[in-house]
């Protein structure tokens, strides 16, 4: 209706006006942040309101309305675009366009974390901020390559990954970390999907009232006769067992154990980078920070991964030691190693009143969110991961052609054990942080409103249980910390000026003064507030509130006195009108004096001189000269660019063309040097070997080549004495790869008008003359590895050369010219294979990585590791 839809557009200090009835957008500004109830009561009110986004600071809470609502149109997008995180009511699309805008400002990396429940809405809150960053970023074709590709990826990934549940009709069955890449002007270049801890038990075991993967329903019930004929399927579900939703099993404890593990990681995550945010927050602006008592849950987290010692590692023990291990076994090695932990139980450590909840196949956990008991039936076989073996076990023994199609077999199936299920799941968890630890951090926390998908039902009670499952009390609690507001001092300038005489209407000075004199003319207390560098901070909600309530009161005075200003305003108006009015009339009466001058002058151009056709003439000639003037020629090379002349002019146009050409010639010659010369001479072999081939050429296209790295005096007496004949033309510090082992060693390159040296200190190590040189090898990376290939003619002659040169490009542009062998060097991909002696072949294997490196390999090439370098 129109007043929820006037609610909808106020801001967050303009809602505050409406939070008896409709709740505070923000949490933070909670009044009793520490009660539970408090929190329930302002999420309820919302949710009664259709207001299902609130936030905790910058955390988006969302609550499943179960319904649609008419939130997500165009206009809304639109309407999020481009503003400030609190400008609007809380929306996912306010905080998908702040991720955006402060990527792009900060040039950092940023992740936003959906979490929640079953049917709490983590699938169609991430829909939700993919259908924003189509409509919202800029639009070409690679962008609309990639974000189609994640788009139409949700179809595949829900119909292999999601099913049917008690709690959700679309729920999805893994974990999933979406990877959207931007360039530094904000156009989507790239991105990749993992997915993790997908529930492979359900394609054997479903509880009862539950479906399998929809893929096969899909593959089923939609495919065509002659498809499913070919792939030996028929069309009723109910001839296969796996799909009859009736099978029943219960056996979902381990699938659970390793949800809870994740939801206990995220938590540490979530809190270290809340107080780490925080804290960062308050030290940019200079306020003082107190250190935030909260509930450390890595006690928990080692508890489960800690290596030798944790859970899993106790589980992975059991699954892979000989002999007869059963989930008691299991269970009774936990109780072994961990009989004395705080936060683990089980039906022997408790005590006699404990033991009556706990089952002799138990062990219980004390979560950050709260004590969960779990039966270990069915811990080893799943853990183990039958899932590789029972396919190997299939393409083994099924003669149907169609398997033997789907799944041929290779040498060496059977060659190593593929990891426990508990260890790839804590592995790609670990991965997982070590990839959002390096990130800034979002956060969306769904909430599912009840258990019965109905609209408009506040169930409190689960509600509750989901609050303290997500830990967004402890969230509040280390937000509300010090200051529950803070704002720019220019927005909140902006918005209260009216309350001080000395600020209204206009301050002129520092925002940060302006503010000063308005929060001392409210009778703010020293202990209600402090001054950051760029942000006042508010200690308490109920000062804001009071400042707002006072803002309201001083609004109306203002409407009384804008409405006489106005009234003012229209007479004046009318009055300015008309002095336009008049002054536009004469001006369009010259106007059309001198248009019909124009005419008359260009119908009379080409008869006798007149006053009319003359000013025309000479109007012809001067535009046409401002036009050429800005729109000269650049370059010598450019024989299109020169403006057509009118016909008057044509003449005039031809002279000055030719001295304009004449002109750019005389002082391209003279700014030309012999240096300059030979630099665009060398620069000229340099492209023709290595541009477009070779990733590391762009960044040495500006830097001058010089004569030579090391001058004579560097070189030892004994080598000039021995070469000075040949003439030495250039030399450079080199690092030699032994062909045997491929040792580092520093030596000198000396090229001269014959051979090529290879130094050290006094002795020469090799000598290759240029016909004995084949010619040189390069990769196609951005290392500064080079192979000089020799011809094994003389058996004196050593084999190729494998050398590492910081001027790689200047060297071999050099060793080009002076050899004559520019077609004799190539650009390889992969490797490159060089002779160690005769008949004896060695490898020089080249990838990229974040940091170069150069070692001897397993296979026992040399391995090159080139930087990454950036896409041009």
């Amino acid at each position: 209706d129109s007043r929820k839809v006037k609610l909808g557009q106020l801001d967050l200090e303009g809602a505050l006006i409406a939070r008896d009835r409709v709740g505070i957008q923000d949490f933070v500004l909670l009044d009793s942040h520490n009660s539970e109830t408090a929190f329930l009561d302002n999420l309820k009110k919302r949710f009664t309101e259709d207001l299902i986004y609130t936030y905790v600071g910058t955390l988006l809470i969302s609550v499943n309305p179960c319904k649609e609502l008419d939130i997500y149109t165009k206009k809304q997008m639109d309407l999020y675009m481009g503003v400030n995180f609190f400008e609007l009511p809380p929306h996912i699309y306010a905080l998908a366009d702040n991720v955006y805008h402060t990527m792009l400002s900060e040039a950092s990396n940023h992740f936003i974390l959906i979490s929640g429940e079953s049917g709490a809405g983590k699938t169609e809150a991430s829909k939700k901020i993919l259908q924003y960053y189509a409509v919202s970023c800029p639009s070409f074709t690679l962008l609309d390559t990639v974000r189609d590709r994640m788009l139409m990826s949700n179809p595949v990934l829900e119909a292999f990954g999601n099913a049917k549940t008690m709690k959700n009709d679309n729920s999805s069955r893994f974990g999933k970390y979406m990877d959207i890449q931007f360039d530094c002007q904000g156009d989507a270049v790239g991105g990749h999907i993992l997915s993790y801890l997908l529930e492979k038990s359900r394609v054997v075991h479903q509880n009862h009232g539950e479906r399998n993967f929809h893929i096969f329903y899909q593959l089923v019930e939609g495919g065509e006769e002659d498809q499913l004929r070919h792939l030996g399927l028929e069309k009723d579900t109910k001839h296969y067992s796996y799909l009859v939703f009736d099978y029943f099993s219960n056996f979902h404890d381990f699938e659970q154990f390793c949800i809870n593990y994740c939801n206990e990681k995220l938590q540490q995550l979530f809190i270290q980078l809340t107080l780490k945010s925080e804290q960062e927050e308050y030290e940019a602006e200079g306020i003082g920070w107190e250190p935030v008592q909260f509930f450390n849950n890595k006690i928990i987290c080692d508890l489960v991964e800690e290596k030798h010692r944790g859970i899993i590692s106790v589980l992975d023990e059991e699954c892979m030691r000989p002999g007869d291990a059963t989930d008691l076994t299991f269970l009774e090695k936990l109780e072994e190693k961990m009989g004395n932990h705080p936060h683990f139980l089980t039906h022997k450590l408790a005590d006699k009143k404990t033991r009556k909840s706990l089952e002799r196949g138990d062990f219980r956990l004390l979560h950050y969110a709260g004590e969960v008991t779990y039966c270990v039936l069915g811990f080893i076989d799943k853990n183990n991961d039958l899932l590789y073996k029972n396919i190997k076990d299939v393409m083994r023994l099924s003669k149907n052609p169609i398997i033997q199609e789907c799944f041929p077999a290779t040498e060496g199936d059977s060659r190593r054990r593929p990891e426990t299920v508990a260890t790839q799941f804590k592995n790609s968890l670990l991965r997982l942080t070590e990839i959002l630890t390096a990130k800034e951090a979002w956060y969306v926390r769904c909430l599912k409103s009840n258990d019965n998908k109905q609209s408009g039902k506040f169930d409190e009670v689960l509600v509750r249980h989901q609050v303290k499952c997500l830990g967004l009390m402890e969230h509040l609690r280390v937000r509300r910390a010090g200051f529950a507001y803070r704002r720019r001092y220019e927005v909140f300038l902006q918005r209260y000026k009216a309350l001080c005489p000395a600020t209204w209407p206009h301050w002129r000075g520092v925002p940060a003064e302006g503010v000063e004199k308005l929060v001392q003319h409210l009778d703010y207390k020293p202990d209600e507030y402090k001054m950051g560098r760029t942000k006042i901070f508010i200690r308490y909600a109920r000062t804001l509130f009071a400042t707002e309530d006072a803002f309201e009161i001083c609004k109306h005075e203002l409407g009384k006195q804008q409405r006489i200003q106005k009234r003012h305003l229209i007479f004046f108006s009318f009055y300015y009108k008309g002095v336009q009015a008049r002054k536009e009339r004469d001006r369009r009466a010259w106007a059309v004096k001198i248009i019909k001058q124009f005419i008359k002058g260009y119908i009379t151009r080409r008869e006798a001189k007149t006053t009319e056709n003359s000013e025309y003439l000479a109007f012809v000639r001067q535009s046409y000269l401002n036009r050429l003037k800005d729109n000269l020629p650049k370059t010598v090379l450019d024989k299109t660019t020169w403006l057509t002349p009118p016909p008057v002019m044509t003449e005039a146009s031809e002279i000055l063309r030719q001295l304009n050409t004449r002109m750019m010639v005389r002082k391209y010659v003279r700014g030309i040097t012999p240096q300059k010369k030979a630099q665009l001479q060398q620069k000229v072999v340099t492209s023709a070997i290595f541009k477009g081939k070779k990733d590391s050429y762009p960044s040495s296209i500006a830097v001058p080549f010089v004569d030579t790295r090391i001058k004579e005096q560097d070189i030892n007496m004994r080598i000039l004495q021995t070469i000075r004949h040949e003439r030495i033309k250039y030399s450079v510090p080199v690092v030699k790869y032994d062909r045997n082992g491929f040792k580092s060693r520093p030596r000198q390159l000396v090229l001269t008008q014959a051979a090529v040296y290879l130094v050290e200190e006094a002795k020469i190590k090799q000598r290759v003359d240029y016909v004995s040189l084949k010619g040189a090898s390069v990769s196609n990376l951005g290392d500064s590895v080079m192979i000089l290939h020799v011809a094994l003619n003389d058996p004196k002659q050593k084999g190729d050369l494998v050398l590492q040169c910081d001027h790689l490009f200047e060297a071999l542009t050099k060793l080009a010219m002076i050899a004559n062998k520019q077609n004799n060097i190539k650009v390889v991909q992969g490797s490159i294979k060089f002779e160690i002696q005769a008949g004896k072949e060695g490898g020089v294997d080249f990838s990229t990585a974040q940091e170069p490196m150069i070692f001897k390999g397993k296979n026992g090439h040399l391995m090159v590791v080139a930087p990454r370098v950036k896409s041009r």
